[in-house]
Parts: C-alpha cells; sequence; structure tokens
C-alpha cells in the first residue's frame, strides 16, 4: 500500500492514477475540509479527465483520510515555497511531513518525495531530521526523489506519457521505486542519484523561465522603438536553429515562477543569466501596468474604472491561479494605493481579489479598455461582445482591428 502526502494538483492525480493502475493507496491531506470533499464524491479542483480518473480510483478502493498511515512506501507532494529575501526553498513542509512519517512507518519503509526541491536539499534539511530521530537513512528509511513534470490543463495524459526521474541512494531501492510508477507510466523511466534528479527538475523549469525572459525582454525593446515583436519572432524562427517563444503578462504558476530562484539563492555569485531572467519575468506585469497607462492617455480614458482585466489564473483553460501575473499586477496596483481594475475569469467561481466579476456580460459594462491576461478558450468564443472596447491584446490572439498589444 502507497500512502500519498498531500492532495493538492500533484498529489491527487498522482494517488488517482496509482489507484486506477491496481495499487492500493490512500490519501493523506491535513486539510479536512479537503478530504470530506474527496469523501464525499468530489474532486477539489477542475482538470480535464480529473473526475473519470477519481470514479476510476475510487471504484479501485482509495481512501482518503488526515491521518497518516503504516505502510512501507509513502508519495510526499506537498508545497515547497521560497523564501522571497534569501531566495532559498523553504522545505518546512517536506519536513513536517517527514516527521509525522517517523511516527508511524516501520523500518525499511521508503519515503518518495515527489515535491520539486532545489539540489541537497534531501541532504541539507530531510535526512538530518530523520537521522535525528534515530533512524538511518539506508538502512531503518530509504530516501527517494522522484519529481513531477505534469502540467495544469493536461495533467491526464502528462502522467501517463511524460517521462520521470527516480532518484534513489541504492539502485535496488530505486527499481522498486520505479515499479510502482511503471504501473501506469508509459514513458520512460530513468533511475538516478538523489542530487541529480533534485538538480534536473529546477534545470528544466529554469531553462523555461530564461527563454520566457528572453522573449519578454524582445518585447519591451521591440515596444520601446515602436517595432512589431510577433513579425520579428516570427521572422526569427523560421531559421532552422532558433525557436523564440511568444512573449506575455509574466509568469505564474508554482513552477516556472518560482524554481529558478532556488538556484539564485543557492548559487547567488553564479547564477547570474537566471537572476536577471527571473527578474525580468517578475516585473513584466508591471510593464503590462505601464502599457495600459499608457492606452489610456492615448484612448482618453481618464477613470481605471472603465479598464478590466480578463483572466485570474496563471494559464489558460485551468482554475489554478497561484501566482498568476493578473495577480502579481493587482498586488502591484495595491502598494500604490490604486483602486483595484475589475477582474473576470470564467474558472474563477471563488471571490479572491476585490472587484471580481462572476458574469461576463456584467463585467463588461462600464468598461472601455479590456486587457487580456489569460488566453482562456472562452474569450475566442466572445470576440463579438468586445467589438466597441479597446482592448490591449497580451497574447496576440485577438482578431479584432485596432486591438493594441504589449
Amino acid at each position: 500500500m502507497i500512502n500519498v502526502i498531500g492532495l493538492g494538483y500533484i498529489g491527487l492525480p498522482t494517488a488517482l492514477m496509482m489507484a486506477s493502475h491496481g495499487v492500493e493507496v490512500v490519501g493523506t491531506d491535513y486539510n479536512r475540509k479537503l478530504i470530506d470533499t474527496l469523501n464525499a464524491g468530489r474532486t477539489t479542483f477542475s482538470e480535464e479527465g480529473i473526475d473519470e480518473l477519481f470514479q476510476a480510483a475510487v471504484k479501485s478502493g482509495i481512501r482518503f483520510t488526515t491521518q497518516y498511515q503504516q505502510t512501507d512506501m509513502y508519495i510526499v507532494s506537498v508545497p515547497t515555497p521560497y523564501d522571497k529575501f534569501s531566495k532559498k526553498v523553504d522545505a518546512c513542509y517536506v519536513v513536517a511531513a517527514g516527521k509525522d512519517i517517523m511516527k508511524v512507518c516501520p523500518k525499511g519503509a521508503t519515503i518518495v518525495i515527489e515535491s520539486t526541491i532545489s539540489p541537497g536539499t534531501i541532504d541539507k534539511y530531510i535526512r538530518p531530521e530523520i537521522e535525528a530521530l534515530g533512524f538511518k537513512t539506508g538502512d531503518d528509511i530509504n530516501l527517494v526523489h522522484a519529481p513531477e513534470r505534469i502540467i495544469p490543463g493536461n495533467m491526464v495524459y502528462e502522467l501517463l506519457h511524460n517521462n520521470r526521474t527516480i532518484g534513489a541512494d541504492s539502485r535496488d531501492i530505486g527499481e522498486k521505486v520505479k515499479s510502482y510508477y511503471a504501473s501506469f507510466c508509459l514513458g520512460e523511466i530513468v533511475v538516478t542519484d538523489i542530487r541529480t534528479a533534485e538538480m534536473t527538475k529546477v534545470v528544466e523549469n529554469t531553462f523555461r523561465a530564461v527563454n520566457i525572459a528572453f522573449a519578454n525582454e524582445l518585447a519591451r525593446i521591440c515596444r520601446h522603438d515602436d517595432m512589431d515583436v510577433y513579425e520579428i519572432i516570427k521572422i526569427c524562427n523560421m531559421h532552422p536553429r532558433v525557436n523564440i517563444l511568444q512573449p506575455g503578462p509574466g509568469v505564474g504558476g508554482h513552477c516556472i515562477s518560482v524554481d529558478p530562484w532556488f538556484l539564485v539563492g543557492d548559487y547567488p555569485q553564479l547564477a547570474k543569466v537566471i537572476d536577471e531572467s527571473m527578474k525580468t519575468n517578475d516585473s513584466q506585469p508591471a510593464f503590462v501596468l505601464n502599457r495600459i497607462y499608457e492606452i489610456m492617455q492615448k484612448e482618453g480614458i481618464t477613470d481605471n474604472r472603465k479598464v478590466g482585466l480578463y483572466g485570474l489564473t496563471y494559464k489558460e483553460n485551468v482554475d489554478d491561479y497561484r501566482e498568476s501575473p493578473t495577480l502579481q499586477m493587482l498586488e502591484a496596483q495595491e502598494r500604490h494605493l490604486a483602486r483595484p481594475l475589475k477582474v473576470y475569469d470564467p474558472f474563477v467561481s471563488t471571490d479572491i481579489v476585490a472587484n471580481q466579476y462572476h458574469d461576463f456580460d456584467e463585467f463588461l459594462e462600464g468598461i472601455d479598455l479590456v486587457v487580456l491576461m489569460v488566453k482562456h478558450d472562452h474569450i475566442k468564443q466572445n470576440w463579438n461582445k468586445l467589438k466597441g472596447k479597446v482592448i490591449l491584446d497580451c497574447f496576440n490572439i485577438c482578431p479584432l482591428e485596432g486591438t493594441y498589444h504589449i
């Protein structure tokens, strides 16, 4: 039996996938409301295919509880924030989960850390805490790192098809853990050492962050001299060895906007390009906010109550708004004591910010300028409702004439 600790955006799909493929699974989370929701037969977030996967897992006997289980295999999938001052990973939730596991686990159990952590986290924080409790890692307890690579909006498919990395102290333990993931994973599963596994996940997200920063910086350069960044990128990408990404309003989510900071925090004198790239991405919402101000001046819009932000989530067609560019922009507004702009997102049904609307038509009433912060399919199906509005399109997707771009 596997006890999955943490039933959020990563832990829950992992638990459901394993259970639906014949593995005995108990999911544990400290959040009683979340557990009650799952036990009532409902999932806790929107995701294509998650409801069908949930039903298959329930049929296979998955259980949900707030209690840690006594078993020989644990998968830990809890948040790993970073300290915004030091930029280092904050492993407190992973360490706390490890300590709670030690209270119930038998000798020889394996703890698999799925949470994204910086290189050396297991050796610096987790291993010492476990050994301080009188357990010897590699003998009494086995430690493994198996980072996930899935993205909201395509979780179920990517859980099945993405390649995986498993880092372990010993090859035998790594192969044992691999066999559990191989119960459902159709991609290649590579077994390596723990530090290599820790580094690869962070490097993957850092690579993407740096490339996004290049596109965002290019957009600023082109805006400065009134050049068409999209046309330039289109032509450059005709080169067989060039693949420039598209600029956007910023970077959100709990991976690309967070993980690269781990390297900056751990290697401040070495990660110079990464540091500057993250600063570029983090300041992109402020760049968009300034672009809104420029358009308001040009269009004669003097009241920011006439401006609305479309989209709260960090990417299209999901309900995950963690670290989203829209939230970052609203925080910047708040620091300047400005009245919050109107906001609407078809995927966010609960109130998370001031001046948030839940009806699209009501949101559009009285608005002169609409800012497209997220490219949900919903907006692509409602271009006709934006006719007559001033539009700032952060993605170059709007077909209406006169649309402004970043």
